[in-house]
């Protein structure tokens, strides 16, 4: 039987932790590593401070560790916060990243848009 996206979305959020706004910026200021895992486009119109940029369709390639092209700021055994735009993006992110044996993985619920909504800033890059 065929899903739907909004489906594996919702799928995804009972299996990871969707974060607010506010519980993001404590993680941050713990030590966290956020990704923002918008297009290069979305990016260009502002990020959150300190989050780094992998695309999302590059996502699983960054994370591996076995991946030539892995990003030595992700690390399975370290802290890992991922966000879009709205937050589907990063459901099906932090469940893939859970399901490569991240073991500590979130996602802004709500996504960048829940950021701004807080009055957060989101200066360009």
């Amino acid at each position: 039987m065929a899903t739907t996206a909004a489906e594996q979305v919702s799928a995804a959020r009972a299996e990871i932790e969707n974060l607010s706004a506010d519980v993001v910026a404590t993680e941050i200021e713990n030590g966290a590593v956020l990704v923002d895992l918008r297009e290069a486009d979305e990016v260009a119109a502002g990020m959150i401070p300190s989050a780094i940029h992998i695309p999302r369709g590059m996502l699983e390639f960054r994370a591996d560790p076995t991946s030539p092209y892995h990003d030595d700021r992700l690390d399975p055994s370290k802290r890992v916060v991922v966000h879009c735009a709205s937050g589907g993006r990063s459901a099906l992110a932090a469940k893939t990243l859970k399901d490569m044996g991240y073991d500590s993985v979130a996602h802004l619920d709500g996504g960048i848009n829940a950021w701004r909504d807080s009055g957060r800033p989101t200066p360009a890059p």
